[in-house]
C-alpha cells in the first residue's frame, strides 16, 4: 500500500506565484550549502596549511574529498529521490550537510577533516541532483529557466558569502565550516511547508494529489487540469533502469546533459574558484588581498547569474552560452600571456590578471545558469531522477579530475599554458553546444520528451525532421 505524506499543509492557503516562488527559493537553498561549502574551502586552506602544514598534494585531498563524497551522493540520490518522492529527499540533503557541517568545524586532524568533507560531499552532490529537477518538475513552463536559475544563483551567492565570511574570520576555519548548519536547518524545515512534485505523484499513481498540487501552482483549473492530461502521455510506463537511459531514443539526452556537465567543469571554472586566492598569492598579491580580489569576482559571478535569471527565459539556455562562453576563453588567453615567464610583476600586470579572473568566472558562469537547468529538462519522465543523476555525476566526476589536477597541472606546464589549455577546452565548448544541445526554453517537459522519441533532438536534426505527423511509430520504440 502506498504511503500518504503532508504535501506542504502549512502553505495550503498560499496559492499560484507566490507558492511557486516560495517552492523555488527553499528548495534553492540546497543551492547555498553547495555553494558556500565549495567555495569556503579556498580561504580556509590559508589558515588550514598553517595548522595543519598542507603540501600541495594534501591540499587536493582536503579540497577533492567533498567532489568524491558529491559523485557517490549525486548517484545515489537518483533512485532514492524516485523512491520516496523530491521533497523528502531534499529533506534528508539537509539533515546530512547539517551533520557534516558539525565534523568539519571540530575536526582535530587531517584524517577527520578529510572524512567530514567527504559527508558534505554526499549532500552536495545530491542537491545538484534532486533540487533543480523539484523546481523544474513544480514550476510553470514560462518561468521554469530562471526559477531553475535561481538554484544556480543561491550556489554563486553561497560563494560570495563564503569569501565575505573567510576575510571576516581571517584564519578561523573553524567557525567557517560550522556557520554551514545555518542554512542546512533552514532547508529542512522549509521543505516541511512545501508540496511534493506533482510529477513524481503521478508516476506512482496518485492522481488526486497531483491534481491537488497543480491547482495550487498553477493559475486556474483548466490548465492544471491540461497540464495533468499532458503529464499522464508519458507517465504510463514504469520506473527506469539505469540501463534505459542508454537506449537509442533516450541516449541523445544523456549526451546533452552529461556533456554540457563535462565541459563546465574541464574549462576550469571551479579550479579557479577553488585557488583563486592560491593563484593570486603566487602572482604576489597577500594573503587578504587575494581573498579580496577574489571576492570582487564572486560579486561579478552574482551579478552575471542574475542577468541569467533575466535572459534564459528570453532569449534561451542555448543562446546565453553562445553569449558568454567566447568572452571566457579570450580572458584565459589573456591570464596565460600575463603568466607567460612567470608571474606578472607589481603594477598594471597584476590587476589586468585580477580584471581577467573576474571576466572570466562571470562569463564562464553562464555553465553554471544552464547545466542544471538542462539536466533537468532533457531527459524522459520515467529516467528523469537517473537522468540528473548521471548530469550530477558528470559534473562531480570531471570536478575532482580538475581539483585533483589543477595545482599539479600549473606546476608542470607553467600557469600560461594551464590557462591556454583551459581556453583551448572552452573553444570545443562552444562547438559542443552549437551541435548538441537543443533549446529548451519555453517548452513543456513532455514536448521535449516527445522529440526524443521523434529523433529530432539534436539542433542539427531539427533541421532535417520531417513533420511529427508522418514519423512512424514503429520507428520510434520510445512511444
Amino acid at each position: 500500500m502506498t504511503t500518504r505524506v503532508d504535501n506542504g499543509a502549512a502553505t495550503k492557503g498560499m496559492k499560484g506565484g507566490a507558492l511557486v516562488v516560495m517552492v523555488s527559493i527553499i528548495a534553492a537553498l540546497g543551492g547555498l550549502l553547495f555553494g558556500y561549502d565549495t567555495g569556503i574551502i579556498g580561504v580556509a586552506l590559508l589558515g588550514l596549511s598553517k595548522q595543519f602544514v598542507l603540501d600541495d598534494t594534501l591540499k587536493q585531498i582536503v579540497t577533492g574529498a567533498i567532489i568524491f563524497g558529491a559523485l557517490i551522493g549525486c548517484v545515489g540520490t537518483g533512485p532514492i529521490s524516485d523512491r520516496i518522492g523530491r521533497r523528502r529527499s531534499i529533506m534528508l540533503v539537509g539533515f546530512v550537510f547539517t551533520v557534516g557541517s558539525i565534523l568539519s568545524a571540530s575536526s582535530p586532524n587531517v584524517a577527520i577533516l578529510v572524512l567530514s568533507r567527504f559527508i558534505l560531499g554526499l549532500s552536495a552532490g545530491s542537491a545538484t541532483q534532486i533540487i533543480p529537477v523539484y523546481i523544474a518538475e513544480v514550476t510553470p513552463p514560462k518561468h521554469r529557466g530562471k526559477l531553475v536559475v535561481m538554484f544556480q544563483f543561491m550556489v554563486v551567492f553561497g560563494i560570495l558569502v563564503a569569501y565575505l565570511t573567510g576575510y571576516a574570520l581571517g584564519e578561523q576555519w573553524r567557525w567557517m565550516f560550522g556557520l554551514g548548519v545555518v542554512p542546512a536547518v533552514i532547508l529542512m524545515l522549509g521543505m516541511l511547508v512545501l508540496p511534493e512534485s506533482p510529477r513524481w505523484l503521478l508516476s506512482k499513481n496518485r492522481e488526486d494529489e497531483a491534481l491537488t498540487i497543480l491547482n495550487r501552482v498553477r493559475s486556474s483549473h483548466d490548465k492544471a487540469r491540461a497540464e495533468l492530461d499532458e503529464i499522464k502521455t508519458v507517465s504510463n510506463r514504469p520506473e527506469g533502469t539505469w540501463r534505459d537511459l542508454f537506449q537509442p531514443w533516450v541516449r541523445p539526452a544523456l549526451v546533452a546533459g552529461a556533456g554540457i556537465a563535462m565541459f563546465s567543469q574541464i574549462t576550469g571554472n571551479n579550479a579557479i574558484i577553488y585557488y583563486a586566492p592560491t593563484i593570486l598569492s603566487q602572482a604576489g598579491f597577500g594573503d587578504q588581498a587575494a581573498v579580496l580580489a577574489t571576492i570582487g569576482g564572486a560579486v561579478l559571478i552574482n551579478l552575471s547569474t542574475i542577468l541569467g535569471i533575466l535572459l534564459v527565459d528570453r532569449i534561451g539556455r542555448r543562446r546565453f552560452l553562445l553569449m558568454m562562453v567566447p568572452g571566457s576563453a579570450v580572458a584565459l588567453g589573456v591570464m596565460g600571456w600575463l603568466f607567460l615567464g612567470g608571474a606578472p610583476e607589481a603594477g598594471p600586470g597584476q590587476w589586468l590578471l585580477v580584471a581577467c579572473l573576474g571576466i572570466y568566472m562571470a562569463l564562464n558562469c553562464s555553465f553554471g545558469v544552464c547545466l542544471w537547468l538542462i539536466n533537468a529538462e532533457v531527459y524522459p519522465l520515467f529516467v528523469r531522477g537517473k537522468g540528473a543523476s548521471v548530469g550530477a555525476f558528470s559534473h562531480w566526476g570531471f570536478d575532482l579530475l580538475v581539483t585533483l589536477t589543477t595545482l599539479s597541472l600549473v606546476s608542470a606546464l607553467g600557469a600560461a599554458y594551464a590557462f591556454w589549455l583551459y581556453g583551448a577546452i572552452s573553444v570545443l565548448a562552444v562547438l559542443f553546444v552549437l551541435r548538441y544541445v537543443p533549446e529548451t526554453n519555453g517548452r513543456t517537459l513532455e514536448d521535449i520528451e516527445q522529440d526524443l522519441k521523434d529523433g529530432v533532438f539534436f539542433p542539427h536534426q531539427k533541421r532535417k525532421a520531417k513533420p511529427r505527423s508522418t514519423v512512424s511509430v514503429a520507428a520510434n520504440p520510445g512511444r
